[in-house]
């Protein structure tokens, strides 16, 4: 498994291919999976993800997250980033590209949807997809789940607000049984499922915590084969999109890829000038870079329209962000050594 992890992008790269080619030749295969929903959530893709995240929340030890509170650096930094910096600046840099740098390119009216797409990325910080990303940074899971637990409590109260607020509305309707489904699915039930699969496999070794190491090392397959599978089907889900307007998908990529790279150069760099361990750090410089683009998609549908700018932009997210996410994984595994702990 560990030679596979290595050529993990090429992995990622041809399940992008299978994806927009399933989406090409069996169109009527990916709505039929595309319409199995309940409250915009994607019933196919929560089982991908539970695959995903359930070996990791087997390693969560309930015991380390009472030491949380005397290593707060790492929480308050991806607050800060999070809610501070994050929308703020995704805003600004889709407002300087499409009122601006693109005027000429693209018609006022779209600017300004596609605006909105990626300011409901940008006021979305990752709820799932973090605890691959943590994974793969041999980061701290109890710790990583603190932090996406208190981010999503955050987003209950305040993804309404900041939207509405940098969209110049004030009577935004955010689907909160999506947002709400969403962080049980992702969250809630995989973390429970964990929790008792820890206690019967120490139980059944007779009270060696060994076991779970090797419990989850044979589940960790699966959770690469949840991550591959995703892939795929959410790019089945868009491949016309994808293929009809490839120069537009680019321009909407592009502050997009800013935007990543930037967050996760301020969160890293002030988690280590903090000294916050390599184990912490990491992922809470990932958990800001990564949007939960589950709940942005769903609201741009029911704010815009399913064939609105808005939901393309969203859906550029989804584009570009498992290759950046995996770039910066790299980037964090390369750097370890330049951190403390």
């Amino acid at each position: 498994m560990a030679s596979f992890e290595r050529f993990l992008s090429l992995w990622v790269a041809l399940a992008i291919a299978a994806g927009v080619i399933l989406g090409l030749v069996a169109p009527g295969a990916a709505a039929t999976l595309a319409g199995i929903e309940y409250a915009s959530v994607n019933l196919v893709v929560a089982v991908l993800i539970w695959a995903m995240i359930y070996p990791m929340m087997v390693a969560v030890d309930f015991g380390a997250i009472r030491d949380v509170g005397t290593k707060p650096k790492g929480l308050i930094i991806t607050l800060a980033v999070n809610w501070l910096v994050k929308p703020f600046t995704m805003a600004a840099l889709a407002v300087l590209f499409f009122d601006y740098l693109y005027s000429g390119l693209i018609g006022e009216a779209d600017a300004q949807q596609y605006i909105a797409g990626l300011i409901l990325l940008g006021a979305a910080p990752c709820t799932a997809m973090v605890f691959v990303w943590s994974q793969l940074t041999k980061g701290d899971p109890a710790y990583t789940l603190v932090q996406v637990s208190v981010n999503d409590l955050i987003m209950i109260v305040a993804f309404a607000p900041i939207v509405a607020l940098l969209l110049g509305v004030t009577d935004i309707v955010v689907p909160w049984d999506t947002l709400l489904l969403s962080v049980a699915l992702y969250v809630a039930i995989p973390l429970i499922a964990g929790w008792l699969t820890r206690r019967a496999v120490i139980a059944r070794a007779a009270g060696d915590e060994g076991a779970v190491d090797r419990f989850t090392a044979r589940l960790k397959p699966f959770s690469i084969i949840g991550l591959l599978a995703t892939v795929v089907l959410l790019f089945a889900f868009q491949a016309e999109t994808i293929v009809g307007q490839p120069v537009l998908i680019v321009l909407i990529a592009i502050p997009i890829i800013i935007q990543s790279y930037g967050i996760f150069a301020v969160a890293y760099a002030a988690a280590w000038a903090w000294r916050v361990p390599h184990r912490i750090a990491a992922p809470c410089a990932l958990i800001g870079t990564s949007n939960f683009f589950e709940l942005a998609v769903a609201v741009a549908i029911g704010l815009f329209g399913l064939s609105s700018g808005a939901a393309l932009a969203t859906v550029v997210g989804v584009l570009v962000e498992v290759p950046v996410m995996l770039s910066l994984v790299a980037l964090a595994n390369r750097s370890r050594d330049s951190f403390q702990g």
